[in-house]
């Protein structure tokens, strides 16, 4: 956890500013939250998966470089790294051509206390349609499940990324995920 939340806040807007060696003192901040998230997201990957921890949190520095993006505290900067993790993921499966193949897809088994169903085990990227379907109808519920199973957030954390409560989350939780349920050919909740 880095000293203090502001610090972090103001490193990432220098880092945005171009100033390198605000990104030189960020990483040892922010890298054992970053390295969680790659974990948490790894573990649902396939066992021969290409791409390490490290590497996808290497690429998420990379895909923030560029970025000019108007940071507002720690937590927007976590949930905006468990997005691009997320894409990083849905991408690379896609350039290995996956989909096509069909049964090279290892399955995630979505944790109990997570997600849609405990029993029901889903390909990333039958996830990531379901996903990209759900922010048309209800962008904040998807960006609730983007950031509780893909970031591996707390209800609290992820309260704090959206600037709503916890209450919202926990409903907008549980809404997304029948609505998952649902949209992956499960079977409804008891």
């Amino acid at each position: 956890m880095p000293e203090s939340a502001e610090e972090v806040v103001t490193l990432l807007r220098a880092w945005g500013q171009g100033d390198q060696g605000a990104l030189d003192r960020l990483v040892p901040l922010v890298y054992a939250e970053l390295r969680r998230l790659a974990r948490g997201y790894m573990s649902r990957e396939r066992p021969e998966h290409t791409l390490q921890t490290t590497a996808l949190i290497n690429e998420v520095f990379l895909r923030l470089l560029g970025a000019d993006l108007p940071w507002k505290d720690r937590a927007h900067f976590l949930g905006i790294a468990a997005r691009l993790m997320r894409r990083i993921l849905v991408d690379h499966a896609r350039s290995r051509g996956f989909q096509k193949r069909g049964g090279a897809i290892r399955h995630i088994e979505i944790e109990e206390g997570l997600a849609v169903p405990p029993s029901v085990d889903l390909d990333l990227l039958a996830l990531d349609r379901a996903l990209e379907k759900l922010k048309t109808i209800d962008e904040r519920k998807a960006q609730v499940v983007e950031l509780r199973f893909f970031g591996g957030l707390t209800v609290d954390e992820t309260a704090e990324a959206l600037g709503i409560s916890s209450d919202t989350v926990k409903r907008d939780w549980a809404l997304a995920k029948l609505w998952l349920r649902r949209e992956l050919g499960g079977e409804t909740l008891e």
